[in-house]
């Protein structure tokens, strides 16, 4: 037993000495590699100076990530690449600018990122800087294609879209012949020419005519512009035949149709005693016509208006003579006493009523008034003339005299007089106009 407790003592003794457990050992990191190629490179566009080039990012890009691109370049027919980006290209779109017209370049984008440069993604063929030819179309559009009416004065202002590539060269004519840039202003861009005119008269009328050019290519479009106005009266119009209660007139094309068609005539008369005309024929279209139901006794002349799509004539064509409508089969003898003398001083036969008007609320005044010759009759407020003040309409027919009070503020209210003189006296009556305000009416309902 002592001499085992000896041999586990000894072995005790040359045992060595525990040691402390190591940490593991990491791995290595994995190694940078770069990514696959970019994929999918093509150019987008281009045009004399520059070509716009896209991509796909690598299938592969790994665990080193991307960093971004280098777009590199050289001469078709030698191999001295050379990076057109200073920084690295995020996005996978690029253009390439400042290069020659003419020149043949191939491309080629690398990706990069910590493990360095990917194989390229290269172009199958160079690409020649030149703008892509696109042949040129004008589209005329659709209120052109017609006849374009504006009438004098108007401000033509016209746009004249088209297709194009490069910039087309725009030309214009009028009537074949280059136009006047002192009347006409043509400003074009890359995608439209604008015709415009400050304001047009009728000798701006005629056939214009855009004509676009690329290259060899070219295309025309034309449209007509017509400057229109009011007609001028027919030439001339007279009295061919006057029987029982009919006159006959003829009459003539006016001589300046306006630069559009006559579109009608309007016929009126007037009897000699009173000398107000009446209309007895509207958008006539022929060139004569038989004017009935006139009074016996009466004398009358006639005058015509030409019409056209601007409208009336500004003025007409009168008879030279009068027409007198005398009853058939008897013969007047006159009496041997003396013609009654008709003459009288204005009086009032209806006089004017005191009025209450609404602010906003158009009132009108009315009264009647008879006498020979035939009165004329001056409206008054608060003893001032009215005149040809814009806010009051006045109208005076077969003795019945009306004034208008358009739209009346809280001012318009006053005395208003109508005078009515010739040369045997005069007459006045009038009336007091109240005008109220709507929220007087308003309250005055509620109570």
């Amino acid at each position: 037993n002592n001499a085992n407790a000896y041999l586990t003592s000894a072995e005790a003794a040359e045992a060595p000495a525990s040691e402390e457990p190591k940490p593991p050992t990491p791995p290595p990191p994995p190694p940078k590699e770069p990514t696959s190629a970019p994929v999918d490179l093509f150019v987008e566009d281009k045009n004399d100076t520059s070509v716009a080039i896209i991509w796909s990012q690598p299938e592969t890009i790994g665990l080193s990530g991307l960093d971004g691109y280098i777009i590199e370049i050289c001469k078709d027919g030698t191999e001295d690449w050379n990076a057109v980006n200073e920084d690295l290209q995020k996005s996978c779109r690029y253009i390439i600018k400042n290069q020659t017209t003419g020149d043949r370049l191939k491309i080629r984008v690398v990706a990069v990122n910590a493990g360095g440069r990917s194989p390229p993604g290269i172009l199958p063929e160079a690409v020649l800087v030149k703008e892509v030819a696109d042949r040129p179309k004008v589209r005329l559009p659709r209120y052109l294609r017609q006849r374009y009416v504006a009438r004098v004065g108007d401000k033509i202002n016209l746009t004249i879209p088209f297709t194009g590539k490069p910039k087309p060269v725009v030309t214009w004519t009028k009537n074949g012949q280059p136009l006047d840039t002192k009347k006409v202003n043509i400003r074009s861009t890359e995608r439209d020419s604008i015709l415009f005119i400050r304001a047009a008269d009728r000798e701006d009328s005629g056939v214009y005519e855009i004509c676009v050019k690329v290259e060899g290519f070219e295309d025309k479009a034309s449209f007509t512009l017509q400057i229109v106005e009011l007609p001028g009266p027919p030439a001339s119009v007279k009295i061919v035949d006057t029987w029982g209660f009919n006159v006959a007139l003829e009459w003539t094309p006016p001589t300046d149709n306006g630069n559009t068609e006559i579109t009608g005539y309007t016929v009126q008369k007037a009897d000699k005693k009173t000398g107000d005309w009446f209309t007895v024929l509207e958008h006539y279209h022929r060139l004569n016509a038989t004017i009935s139901d006139l009074i016996m006794g009466n004398t009358y002349k006639f005058r015509v208006f030409s019409e056209n799509k601007c409208g009336l004539s500004e003025s007409a064509a009168v008879t030279k003579s009068v027409a007198k409508i005398v009853k058939t089969g008897i013969d007047y003898k006159p009496p041997d006493y003396k013609e009654h003398n008709f003459s009288e001083a204005p009086k009032f036969t209806t006089s004017l009523n005191d009025r209450v008007t609404t602010v906003g609320y158009s009132a009108k005044l009315l009264c009647s008034v008879r006498g020979f010759p035939k009165p004329k009759i001056q409206w008054m407020k608060n003893q001032m003339i009215i005149g040809d003040d814009p806010k009051y309409r006045q109208i005076c027919v077969q003795g019945i005299c009306s004034l208008e009070i358009r739209k009346p503020g809280n001012f318009d209210g006053g005395v208003y007089s109508c005078k009515a003189m010739n040369d045997h006296g005069e007459a006045t009556v009038t009336c007091k106009l109240e005008v109220k305000r709507k929220s007087v009416i308003a309250d005055a309902d509620k109570k």
